[in-house]
């Protein structure tokens, strides 16, 4: 039964490399022509950082020194330092949590491989994070070399 699988998944993508995706009855074994196929059918949402969130959390060093150096309690660098914090969260709500739990799951099934425990900060966090978000539902079903997300 293995030797079929590597032979079907050889036959799919030559050079072994994964991911692996089917989009329209084409075999896509390439992850940014996956995500840039993906994001043409499927807009929303999308899986490419836009530009205006790509700097998102550089700013929390230097907003956190403003604030703490600061004699004025109405000079704003509290509120500076909050913006930063909120929008730094919102991004990891919304973009780190779901691809790290992605990772988790696919790396699981395919490799039989989770994070090290030489990495705690990392899997509390994981485990906190997803704990946190009861709104995630995904369902994978092996079919052959198929691993769906519904």
């Amino acid at each position: 039964m293995t030797l079929l699988v590597l032979r079907r998944f050889l036959s799919i993508s030559p050079e072994g490399k994964v991911p692996v995706a089917k989009v329209d009855d084409k075999w896509i074994a390439d992850s940014d022509v996956i995500t840039q196929t993906v994001e043409e059918k499927f807009t929303n949402p999308s899986l490419v950082t836009p530009p205006e969130k790509a700097s998102v959390g550089s700013n929390i060093f230097s907003t956190y020194i403003g604030f703490l150096r600061s004699k004025d309690a109405n000079d704003g660098t509290e509120q500076a330092l909050l913006n930063e914090l909120s929008a730094f969260n919102d991004y990891i709500k919304e973009n780190v949590g779901p691809k790290l739990y992605h990772m988790e799951i696919a790396l699981g099934h395919y490799k039989k491989w989770s994070v090290p425990d030489s990495l705690p900060l990392l899997k509390t966090y994981m485990k906190v994070h997803l704990s946190l978000l009861n709104c995630i539902k995904l369902s994978f079903y092996e079919s052959g070399l198929n691993c769906s997300v519904l």
